[in-house]
C-alpha cells in the first residue's frame, strides 16, 4: 500500500497550492479519503474528507470556502485545491485512506508553508 502526497511548497499569504495524493496497492474507490494536517507543536486536524463516490464531503470550518477536495477513482488520485492560503494553514498535510476499522493508511506527508 502506498499513498504519496505531492504539491506542497512555500507560498505567500493569499496564494494557492494544489495537493495531490496518488494511491496504489489497494482498491482506491472502496476507501473514504481525507486530508489531515499537523502544524508545528499541535495535534493532527482533519481538514477535509470525501466519501467513496464523492457524494459526501466535509470541510473543517477553518478552510470552508477556500479549500476544495476532489477524487478521481479512475486514476486513484485525491486532490486538495487550496486558495487564499493563510499563515495558519502552515502544516504538514497527510493523505489518509480508510475503510472500516482495520484498513487505515497514511501517506508520508507534504509540507505547506505560508508566509505572511
Amino acid at each position: 500500500v502506498h499513498l504519496v502526497e505531492s504539491g506542497g511548497g512555500s507560498v505567500e499569504s493569499g496564494g494557492s497550492l494544489n495537493l495531490s495524493c496518488t494511491a496504489s496497492g489497494f482498491t482506491f474507490g472502496h476507501y473514504a479519503m481525507s486530508w489531515v494536517r499537523q502544524a508545528p507543536g499541535k495535534g493532527r486536524e482533519l481538514v477535509s474528507a470525501i466519501s467513496t463516490g464523492s457524494s459526501k464531503i466535509y470541510y473543517a470550518d477553518s478552510v470552508k470556502g477556500r479549500f476544495t477536495v476532489s477524487r478521481d477513482n479512475a486514476v486513484n488520485t485525491l486532490s486538495l485545491q487550496m486558495n487564499n492560503l493563510k499563515s495558519e494553514d502552515t502544516a504538514v498535510y497527510y493523505c489518509n485512506a480508510r475503510a472500516g476499522h482495520s484498513n487505515d493508511y497514511w501517506g508520508q506527508g507534504t509540507q505547506v508553508t505560508v508566509s505572511s
